[in-house]
């Protein structure tokens, strides 16, 4: 139903090893993974595109604190990379243990995309700030 609905919007895509299902939106990289017991919770987690030093966490805390407390979704998150390099997540997810419609899994799909690409352009001025 995934590749199904972004096909119908006609949104490229890929199917990496794992079999996740992730596409590049306005160059930032958006997952779609099934989760939970029986992969009835649909997750939608963005990786923004733009990248902090370590010395930018106090501020990037500050900015997901505040985009959380005004924003519905996605979640945001600061994630620290192996190599120390730091970027901000957003996370979107929707429980649908009694099923869901295509309708119902467009409009959160699309949702998160356009609320993730909303993040990364703030983030995206947050980082000309740096």
């Amino acid at each position: 139903m995934i590749t199904d609905a972004l096909d119908a919007r006609d949104f490229k895509y890929f199917e990496d090893a794992d079999g996740d299902i992730g596409g590049n939106f306005q160059g930032n990289l958006v997952y779609f993974f099934r989760i939970g017991q029986q992969q009835e919770v649909l997750q939608v987690r963005t990786m923004v595109q733009h990248l902090f030093d370590m010395d930018a966490v106090p501020r990037l805390y500050e900015f997901c604190n505040s985009w959380n407390h005004d924003q519905l979704f996605p979640k945001a998150y600061v994630h620290v990379n192996d190599d120390g390099t730091v970027l901000v997540v957003g996370e979107v997810i929707a429980d649908w243990e009694k099923g869901v419609t295509p309708e119902q899994l467009d409009q959160v799909m699309i949702a998160a995309i356009a609320t993730s690409v909303q993040l990364a352009t703030e983030v995206a001025e947050l980082r000309q700030q740096s």
